[in-house]
């Protein structure tokens, strides 16, 4: 991991988000890209000649207000030692995260959120949700940020389909970078039920061609998936729950509708997202 790209809206949240990202540039070296989206009124811009956007005295302003707050920002002291590179830019937020991802090369995004009600708007059309969806990157959504970003214990929730084992390895690598356990889940209920037998064959089919270290795998019954995998987080006091995306659909088929919502309304603990 080399590069870490942070959006910002000089709130809170952004500066949460920052926090998490300069722990884990401290741990792999990586710089840390900060991006500030300026999503001016329509009558400000003529589409026939955006070449000359730069040079509109309103935009000005805003670019110079945006830089302004970035050179304060930078001044906060968990950036210390760490490479910071600002970008201001003019773009729908999402599509822009989407688009400086890819350009610059990026390992992780890592996006703020307000607890419980922000992780809702993650998923029901919200910047960060349609970020989750559609970056081909993993994103890591965090609430709140601590000084030092420990993660011990992941929880790796799926159905262990073949299709998620595009992204395992990803899963390994991030967890091999904070010496984490990961957990891996199968939350059995009563509309999707399977045998243990079976669940067990299943899991281990998806895990022989993987080098895993300090490891778990618990079959957990209850009454949704979702709240399968919030109370086994809960009761192993999980650091991160890690999940597949796919694309467009948003979630994988396992983690998708119902499920994502009430994942994202209750889960307090950061999540890290890995498209299929």
């Amino acid at each position: 991991m080399k590069r870490i790209l942070v959006p910002i809206d000089f709130s809170k949240e952004a500066e949460s988000a920052a926090k998490v990202a300069a722990s884990i540039a401290k741990k792999t070296n990586s710089e840390i890209y900060l991006l500030h989206m300026l999503e001016l009124p329509v009558n400000t811009i003529d589409p026939a000649d955006m070449s000359g956007l730069r040079s509109e005295p309103q935009i000005i302003y805003f670019m110079k207000l945006a830089h302004q707050k970035f050179n304060k920002f930078k001044q906060l002291p968990f950036f210390k030692g760490i490479k910071v590179i600002e970008s201001v830019q003019f773009h729908h937020a999402f599509a822009g995260i989407i688009s400086e991802s890819e350009k610059n090369n990026i390992d992780l995004i890592v996006m703020g959120s307000q607890g419980a009600s922000g992780l809702q708007e993650m998923f029901i059309g919200s910047n960060t949700e349609k970020v989750v969806r559609r970056s081909s990157i993993p994103v890591l959504v965090i609430k709140k940020g601590k000084d030092n970003f420990a993660i011990k214990n992941i929880v790796f929730a799926s159905d262990f389909s073949n299709e998620c084992k595009k992204t395992f390895q990803k899963v390994i690598d991030f967890a091999n970078l904070f010496n984490a356990k990961i957990n891996l889940l199968y939350v059995n209920t009563i509309h999707n039920f399977n045998t243990t037998p079976a669940i067990e064959s299943k899991i281990e089919t998806f895990i022989k061609d993987f080098e895993l270290g300090d490891y778990t795998r618990r079959i957990y019954n209850d009454i949704s998936i979702e709240k399968g995998i919030l109370s086994y987080s809960r009761d192993i006091d999980a650091d991160l729950i890690a999940l597949n995306t796919h694309g467009r659909s948003g979630l994988s088929q396992l983690f998708n509708g119902s499920i994502g919502q009430e994942l994202t309304n209750h889960a307090l603990r950061p999540v890290i997202t890995f498209k299929i």
